[in-house]
């Protein structure tokens, strides 16, 4: 009797280390549309979605969801390997979008005209007004050029991009190096 008290306690520690240690290695999902994340060091391109798309995800799933003109003000159109966002209030131009590369999602974008639907610190970011607004709201960045003509601050870890092009601001995920 008393081995199986033994037996039931050791299976409970190591069920519940195993649930620990899922629950660490997968960080929370960041819908860019919908969740409010303010620490920008807790997130990685591999817990980003677009309208539902992250990366990896197959081709199929991104023309189903992004394509479905489901989106609230939004166009959704497909030029060769690029599905392209546009606000339909302001059709300037695509507001974000994803790369399909060997039918699967590699690239997530969006820019200063998504601004008004993304939530986040990234709304901040592309609000910015300067290269070092932007360092300030996510750190030092782990590689980039700054020029007269702008900056691009590398967060390879992280799995993002920032361009920024004076009012245009341009963010860019992939997976991280």
């Amino acid at each position: 009797m008393g081995s199986h008290c033994v037996m039931r306690t050791t299976i409970g520690i190591v069920i519940g280390l195993m649930v620990g240690l899922v629950s660490v290695s997968q960080a929370e999902p960041y819908e860019l549309s919908q969740d409010d994340v303010t620490e920008p060091k807790t997130v990685s391109s591999r817990d980003i979605s677009l309208f539902g798309v992250k990366l990896g995800d197959p081709e199929a799933k991104a023309v189903e969801f992004l394509m479905s003109g489901k989106i609230s003000g939004v166009r959704a159109e497909q030029e060769a390997n690029f599905i392209l966002l546009i606000d339909q209030r302001k059709p300037t131009g695509p507001m974000a979008g994803v790369r399909v590369q060997d039918g699967k999602v590699d690239l997530i974008f969006i820019n200063n005209r998504f601004a008004f639907k993304t939530r986040g610190f990234f709304r901040s970011v592309l609000n910015s007004d300067s290269p070092d607004e932007i360092r300030k709201l996510l750190g030092p960045e782990d590689s980039g050029d700054e020029n007269v003509m702008g900056a691009v601050l590398a967060y390879d870890r992280q799995g993002f991009l920032v361009n920024y092009l004076g009012k245009d601001v341009n963010v860019e995920f992939s997976l991280p190096r």
